[in-house]
């Protein structure tokens, strides 16, 4: 795992290459205090997550240690309690800044899980996305059952779903899986183009955009305008919820404290 931290991104690497950087108990735990430097860091704005070498994001889970664990293989079906670095991302709600998934070659398994988790998604023409657990006597328990559903047309998730089947970057662009699909030699770019614009806006509303945004998902419509939202209060009673109303007037870029 490499935890590279410079500005205001955090950039997050899966560094198993030589297993198709496959999940193993130890990268769970490295990833859990990476989450922990994200939301803890307070000049961190934005984190960016990837994979090592140049054949995958991630394949998932590392079923070589799973299959020598009986135990793992009979854990709990949903979410990470009581496994390595839990809570994991796939099912750990209060990351309040933005990460963006920097996704090609194989996505798969617990690594579609761990794309689906995130915010934003840019994936290089090469990228192929699946959830074969189906094919492994398993279930896609990092959240795939639940998450794919959400994120894509009902029969569309059920298709991935009981077969396996991968679905390539185009099918993913066209359901709205994924929000940009660029050849390898652009994806860095096209990744760095998203995160400044990000960090352009002020931080704070950022954070309570994200926050709203996922907290009201479930509610009706008049109780998400009427629900409390930490983040927003940060805002609202915050100095750059000033300085952006003020720097408009003055003719000038705003300069966002977080504060």
């Amino acid at each position: 795992m490499i935890v590279h931290v410079e500005g205001h991104v955090a950039r997050i690497t899966l560094n198993r290459p030589e297993v198709l950087n496959a999940l193993d108990s130890e990268t769970h735990r490295r990833l859990a205090d990476a989450w922990e430097v994200v939301q803890g860091d307070t000049d961190v704005r934005v984190a960016v997550l990837t994979g090592a070498g140049t054949r995958a994001f991630c394949v998932g889970q590392d079923l070589k240690e799973t299959a020598a664990h009986t135990d793992a293989v009979r854990a709990v079906s949903f979410g990470s309690a009581g496994k390595p670095g839990a809570p994991r991302l796939t099912d750990r709600f209060d990351i309040t800044k933005p990460v963006v998934a920097r996704v090609f070659g194989h996505v798969l398994g617990g690594g579609f899980e761990l794309a689906m988790a995130t915010d934003l998604i840019v994936a290089a023409d090469d990228s192929s996305f699946g959830l074969p657990e189906a094919l492994r006597g398993l279930v896609p328990g990092a959240g795939g059952v639940f998450r794919l559903g959400r994120q894509v047309p009902p029969r569309v998730a059920l298709e991935h779903l009981l077969t396996g089947r991968p679905m390539s970057a185009e099918r993913a662009l066209q359901f709205g899986l994924v929000n940009a699909v660029v050849p390898r030699e652009d994806l860095d770019r096209s990744v760095d183009d998203l995160v400044q614009a990000i960090l352009r806006a002020a931080p704070l509303s950022v954070r309570a955009i994200k926050q709203s945004f996922y907290e009201s998902q479930a509610l009706p419509l008049p109780d998400a305008f009427t629900r409390t939202y930490v983040e927003e209060e940060r805002r609202r009673q915050s100095r750059d919820a000033r300085e952006g109303v003020v720097a408009f007037a003055e003719k000038r870029d705003p300069v966002w404290t977080g504060s």
